[in-house]
């Protein structure tokens, strides 16, 4: 009877690597078919491992290697993005459920943030504000702000060379609110 084998994954921008938990991996008669949604493996001894994957790969690219106890099979994206999942679902309804549970949503948190970003017109314009003002200094003016934004912990951006280059710019939290030094 054929055994059920263990696998895992992990990504980066360009690959994914898929590891298959088989023992004497280089010994035993294994094979790897890459198609560009599909990935199997077969092997003695072991169930097949048909996967679906997330988004379509490029075969030519694409690698596999036995050691002692893993086979490792590193798949070129097409597209370089991250994969929410290993494997897209496939939706095979064999017979109608009366009680479907609500899907849980997915949130793509870097779109959220862009938008946040984009609607915050003050921060856009705050940002701007200071980007031109250091652009258009002289040299003692962007050692001011420099020096005092960085003694302050952030507090304090002057652009007077004469007062903040004499002393230590000390630390001046908003009102309300307390400065921490963490450890």
């Amino acid at each position: 009877m054929a055994s059920k084998v263990k696998y895992d994954w992990y990504q980066t921008e360009t690959a994914v690597t898929v590891t298959v938990l088989l023992k004497n991996a280089a010994e035993k008669n294994y094979s790897v078919q890459l198609e560009q949604n599909t990935l199997r493996l077969q092997a003695d001894d072991v169930e097949p491992i048909v996967l679906h994957l997330w988004n379509p790969i490029n075969t030519e690219q694409s690698s596999h290697k036995a050691t002692p106890s893993k086979v490792e099979i590193k798949l070129a994206k097409m597209i370089g993005h991250r994969w929410d999942a290993l494997e897209r679902q496939e939706q095979v309804d064999e017979q109608p459920s009366t009680a479907v549970a609500p899907a849980k949503q997915k949130h793509d948190w870097d779109k959220i943030s862009k938008q946040i970003e984009k609607d915050d017109p003050e921060k856009d314009d705050v940002s701007d504000l200071f980007r031109k003002i250091y652009a258009d200094a002289n040299e003692d003016t962007k050692k001011a702000m420099m020096k005092s934004y960085y003694e302050s912990g952030g507090t304090v951006l002057s652009t007077n060379w004469s007062e903040v280059g004499a002393k230590q710019v000390q630390v001046q939290p908003p009102d309300g609110c307390e400065y921490k030094k963490w450890k």
